[in-house]
């Protein structure tokens, strides 16, 4: 069995973000999503989540597109790769946290994952930073609970 690991915020759960779990089901046959805690989020963005961590959780689950969700760990945010052991990381296209001393943090910890990134879905219109920004409300939060 192979296991892809995809991690996100999924604050205003889209298709993109749908398109993400897709292609990483294309690099394996069982995809584990990471959803950020709240304070990993707060420190990242600087500023809180609309949803919080188990309405998040909940609506990655509810996608269907998932074979096991998990929030992540506040701090160390690169153990969950050590604790859940993937196959592949697979990241999304404009993923930029953590990315940059992530071969560095798998090597020190004798991981060696393959690393894809995904392919971009609509990006001019299905960032989440853009519909926070606009005028419509597009939410799939909560598809269904866990």
């Amino acid at each position: 069995m192979t296991t892809v690991m995809v991690f996100g915020t999924f604050d205003l759960l889209h298709e993109g973000h749908k398109h993400l779990f897709r292609e990483a089901r294309a690099h394996g046959n069982r995809v584990v999503a990471i959803v950020a805690r709240d304070a990993t989020v707060s420190d990242v963005k600087k500023h809180p989540t609309r949803y919080s961590e188990p309405e998040r959780l909940a609506a990655v689950v509810g996608t269907g597109l998932v074979d096991f969700a998990r929030l992540g760990n506040h701090g160390d945010v690169y153990s969950v790769i050590e604790e859940e052991q993937p196959d592949v990381i697979c990241l999304g296209y404009d993923q930029t946290h953590f990315v940059d001393k992530l071969p560095a943090e798998l090597a020190a910890r004798g991981l060696s994952p393959l690393i894809v990134r995904a392919s971009s879905h609509r990006p001019d219109e299905l960032k989440s930073s853009l519909l926070k920004t606009a005028k419509h409300t597009y939410t799939a939060i909560p598809e269904k609970s866990v």
